[in-house]
Parts: C-alpha cells; structure tokens; sequence
C-alpha cells in the first residue's frame, strides 16, 4: 500500500523478498538461518561471558575480542527482525521508517567491524613489535578511547545515510531485493536524483573500508618485517601464531566484501540468487566464525572453556 504525502512519493511499507528461486524450500531456508543465529548469537554471548568471568583474561587483546564479540551481536541482532519475519512467518511487509533504521544500524555494526580489526592489528603489531612496552601502551583508559572513537566515527560518518533516503521519491515500486535493508537495495527503487547518495556511499566506504584495511596490511607488513629479524625459528612461528586468529577474522570479514563488489562490478547479468546469497554471506558469516575461529586458534580461549565445562 502506497502513502504520498505533499511532497514526496514513499510508500507507507516495502516488501521484503526471500531468496529467488529457493521458495519451495523456504522451510530449510528458514531452519538454516535459524541454526546460523543461534551459532552466532550463542558463540558471541560465550565469548563475550568468558572474557567477563575469567580474570586471567582482562588483557588488551581479549577487550578487542569483546569489542568485536558485542559488534557482532549488533549486526546479527539487526537483520534478526525482518529475516525471522519473512522466513519464518512469512511476514515481508517493513514501515519506511523502520527500514530506515534498520539499514542505518546494520551499515554501522558493518563499519565498526573494520575499525575494530583495525584496532586488533594494532594490538598485534604493538605485542610482536614492541613487546616491553605493551601494557604501558595498551592501557585500560586508551582501549577505552579507541572503542568509542570507533563507535564515533562509525556513528557520524553513516548518520546521514537515513536523511538521504528520506529526501528521495520512490517511484520504482516499494519490492526490496533482500529480506532485510540496505541503501544499495533502496537506491534501485528510488528515483530521483541519486548522485549524492552514490557520492557519499563512495566516499563511506573509501573512508572506512579502504582507509582501515591499508592500515590493516601496514601493520601487518611492519609485524612481518620484525618477525623475520627474529633470529630463532621457533620464537618466530610463536610469534606469528599469535596473528592467526585475528588474520582468519580480517579474511572472514574482507573476502565476502571484495567478493560483492567484484559481483557487482563484473557480473551485473548474474542471477539474482547470486546477489542476495552474497549479501548474506557478508553479514552472516563473519559474526557466525569468528566466535569459532578464536575459540579452536586460541590456546587462552580454548583453556576458558575447558574449565568452565569441567567444574560444570
């Protein structure tokens, strides 16, 4: 049902689609998705109670785990409404204003993660490269700092997205293409002029995607050069072991990422199927493995567990 008010065209709710071709099936589709939350959720929340309860814990590299744990729980917690909705109760109608919101939040978790990695490299390249200084560096207050300036910038630089959208007519029919919003998704049924929009998406992601993974493989050129003054074989591999699991969560985050936009860019005729599933490998995968990865990569981690299950 459309709602045009004097001086825009926007319709009082948009529909939702699920996956193209897979509507038969929509049962294990929904089962899937369920056992993905739970996965993702449950292994976030453990992190998340682990890192609080175990005092051994309460270092620098396990409150940005924490900090990457809670993020993850925000992007899950904020398709969760709508995915449930239109898999399981086949329910595909969102108010213009709620999708509004929704696509503002899962835009900011989404930025925040790459800050965080960010942060996590810089915890690497301070523990590999200047090991004697670590603690003085690292400090409860500065980690501190650095999570809100995360939050800060991730907040301000997508903040305008909503009131962008909100100026535009939508004359191209109210059908998203996902089960949740994005602003890709609501630029296609928008007309108008939308250049400022693609302008500042543009320069969004540059800002934030390409600034922080520059960074991401500095630092991780600079740990490698100290790695390999390491005169010892056994200390270096030690040394580089420590990056594994933050290495495999900077993977899980960037490939779904570059895999969309190469999509995108060089595959426009792909089958829309193609286009929805990677955008649900981009927001479901690296929430639902990086509890995973840091729980079988982490010696720490794993050692938490292990004591809670055998006073349990």
């Amino acid at each position: 049902m459309w709602h045009f008010n004097d001086s825009h065209f926007q319709p009082d709710k948009l529909q939702l689609t699920g996956i193209p071709g897979l509507e038969t099936g929509e049962g294990w589709v929904a089962l899937i998705f369920c056992l993905l939350y739970l996965i993702s959720i449950g292994g976030n929340l453990a992190i998340l109670g682990l890192v609080v309860r175990e005092t051994a814990l309460h270092q620098p590299m396990y409150y940005f785990l924490s900090m990457l744990s809670l993020n993850d729980l925000g992007v899950s917690l904020s398709t969760l409404p709508t995915m449930l909705g239109t898999f399981c109760f086949n329910y595909r109608e969102v108010g213009f204003d709620a999708c509004l919101v929704q696509m503002f939040f899962i835009h900011t978790f989404s930025f925040m993660e790459s800050g965080i990695l960010l942060a996590m490299s810089f915890d690497r390249f301070v523990a590999i490269c200047n090991p004697l200084r670590y603690a003085t560096i690292l400090t409860n207050t500065r980690i501190v700092v650095m999570g809100l300036a995360i939050l800060l910038k991730s907040f301000v630089t997508l903040f305008p997205f909503p009131f962008l959208v909100k100026r535009l007519p939508f004359c191209k029919g109210n059908v998203l293409h996902h089960s949740y919003c994005l602003h890709p998704d609501l630029m296609k049924v928008a007309c108008g002029d939308i250049h400022v929009n693609n302008i500042y998406g543009l320069f969004v992601v540059i800002f934030t995607y390409g600034v922080d993974s520059t960074f991401i493989l500095l630092s991780y050129a600079l740990i490698l050069k100290a790695v390999l003054a390491i005169a010892s074989q056994e200390q270096r591999l030690k040394a580089l072991n420590t990056c594994i699991s933050h290495i495999c969560a900077v993977l899980a985050f960037y490939v779904p990422i570059i895999a969309v936009s190469m999509i995108h860019r060089f595959w426009k005729k792909a089958p829309p199927v193609v286009h929805v599933m990677m955008s649900n490998v981009y927001l479901f995968v690296p929430p639902m493995l990086n509890p995973i990865i840091y729980s079988v990569k982490t010696k720490e981690i794993r050692r938490g567990f292990l004591k809670i299950f055998q006073k349990s």
